[in-house]
């Protein structure tokens, strides 16, 4: 069932007991982030804040030590006394369970959109009319993916523009205390390739900087960034759209890695069954999701940068300050009564912790497709996804475990993984037991890791540079005789005899253990 919009998921989360309306009066500077952090690691519910208050949004910091403090273009404000309530309700953690992602996926459990997926790309030429008949369904699902264009939107029932616009006036969040100033957490950011017009949409953090310019968070990897290079190129400037709310499988769709030539939207209609409803926004050309909560459209310049950050990332350090393209708001636009969509990112386990499980698991199916030798894989929530990688492989030849290292590091977001470790087919790579009994039995250090070099992200600390850093494979698997200088006999794997196990299954009942 798609929804008809964000406010829609929310009923549905509440129907579910998935919700929890907090009436406490808390502040988004520091105290909405903390109670959410506390529920987020207890695998808690979604939460409503129905009364964010607390003083004007400080556009700086009080670390002293911030390089925001020395940014000659933000005047840091102290935080003055008083209260301000916000007039819109703040949302966080709203899939921040499996239960929930699914739902957000519009599914009992999101690795139905994996084998939806996997069918798709393994289609069987037909032995005949019925064969044909039965998989026609597979391919009226692609029917409903191209989104549809409205011309009226509930996003645009308000429209500001010129002196009424004032983001200061949304409660957006400043997470953590030596945070450059608030962050927008959960934005949709669409964009247009300038030579081929064709659409992207990202998620990508954006700083208030004042009531009408952010900082726009894009990174050297990103397509955000290629888009707006490509206009500068042309000495224009970028113009983009911010959104906030709608169909939660926006977000998803936002941060999956999908192929280069598929539309985030097209996907989210696939996800979800239903056309995604477009509208044109008011002051850019832009077409954006009818059912977001807030967007806000503006235009960027190529040449100009401000200082962004420091931000309490998902690396669970602060991402440093650095200088990054500004967004001059042109409009803002919103339905009657929203409610502001965030999360918040830190030390996992988090919210996009489940976002990140769930990419891994309907994008399961695309690797293999490059990759068919790999069975399973577990990038885990504590490494932050991107560091560490255990894959497990049907094991075909001497070295084989090699050749799974350099392809993943060739792989789209799979290419930034720092630590891969390769398995052989009878583990499960999601038991961390299993996992560390396999690399102390299996890898020798001298023989069996392959280094290497190449991008990293670039909110990565640790590495050589900034997106460029060392890689290290490790070969888990069983050795064959003669690999990579491996010159004895390889022993067993202590099993039990599987009559011996059967029999003992049917007594266990009896034996009152």
């Amino acid at each position: 069932m798609a929804y008809r919009d964000y406010q829609h998921f929310l009923d549905t989360l509440k129907a579910k007991n998935e919700l929890k309306v907090i009436t406490e009066p808390l502040s988004p500077y520091l105290e909405i982030t903390e109670v959410a952090d506390r529920v987020m690691k207890a695998q808690g519910p979604a939460l409503l804040f129905q009364n964010p208050v607390g003083p004007p949004h400080r556009l700086g910091t009080p670390n002293p030590q911030s390089a925001v403090l020395n940014n000659p273009s933000i005047d840091p404000i102290s935080r003055p006394q008083g209260s301000h309530a916000y007039a819109y309700p703040v949302a966080i953690n709203t899939m921040g369970t499996r239960k929930r992602m699914s739902l957000a996926l519009s599914c009992d459990d999101y690795e139905e959109h994996a084998e939806r997926i996997a069918a798709l790309l393994k289609p069987e030429i037909p032995n005949g009319p019925a064969e044909a008949l039965k998989s026609l369904p597979k391919l009226l699902e692609l029917k409903n993916a191209p989104p549809k264009p409205v011309k009226n939107a509930l996003c645009q029932e308000i429209v500001l523009q010129g002196d009424d616009i004032d983001l200061t006036k949304l409660p957006i969040l400043t997470c953590w205390p030596e945070d450059g100033g608030p962050f927008i957490t959960l934005p949709l950011v669409f964009t247009h390739d300038p030579n081929t017009g064709k659409r992207n949409v990202g998620m990508y953090r954006v700083q208030l900087h004042n009531k009408n310019t952010c900082g726009m968070h894009w990174q050297m990897h990103k397509t955000g960034m290629r888009h707006m290079e490509d206009a500068g190129a042309q000495k224009k400037r970028i113009e983009v759209a911010v959104c906030l709310g709608g169909d939660p499988v926006y977000n998803f769709a936002a941060i999956s890695p999908l192929p280069p030539g598929i539309d985030e939207i097209l996907f989210a209609g696939f996800l979800r069954r239903e056309r995604v409803q477009t509208v044109k926004c008011k002051t850019v050309d832009v077409k954006v999701p009818a059912d977001c909560e807030f967007v806000i459209e503006g235009y960027i310049d190529p040449n100009e940068r401000q200082l962004e950050g420091p931000f309490g990332d998902h690396t669970g350090y602060y991402s440093l300050a650095g200088q990054f393209p500004v967004l001059h708001v042109t409009a803002v636009t919103m339905r009657e009564k929203p409610v502001y969509p965030a999360t918040i990112v830190g030390q996992p386990p988090m919210e996009d912790g489940w976002m990140g499980k769930a990419v891994e698991r309907i994008f399961l199916p695309m690797i293999q497709l490059t990759v068919p030798e790999i069975v399973d894989m577990n990038l885990p929530v504590e490494a932050t996804f991107h560091n560490v990688a255990f894959v497990k492989i049907k094991k075909k030849y001497p070295g084989h475990a090699y050749k799974v290292m350099n392809a993943i590091w060739g792989l789209g977001g799979l290419s930034f993984t720092k630590f891969v470790y390769v398995f052989d087919e009878d583990i499960n790579v999601h038991d961390l037991g299993e996992v560390l009994f396999r690399i102390g039995a299996n890898c020798d250090p001298g023989r069996d890791t392959l280094h290497s070099r190449g991008p990293v992200d670039q909110l990565d600390h640790a590495s050589v540079a900034e997106g460029f850093g060392g890689k290290i494979g490790f070969d888990c698997t069983h050795k064959w005789p003669g690999e990579n200088g491996f010159a004895r006999d390889y022993p067993k794997l202590i099993t039990m005899s599987p009559d011996v196990v059967a029999k003992i299954d049917s007594l266990w009942p009896k034996l009152g253990l």
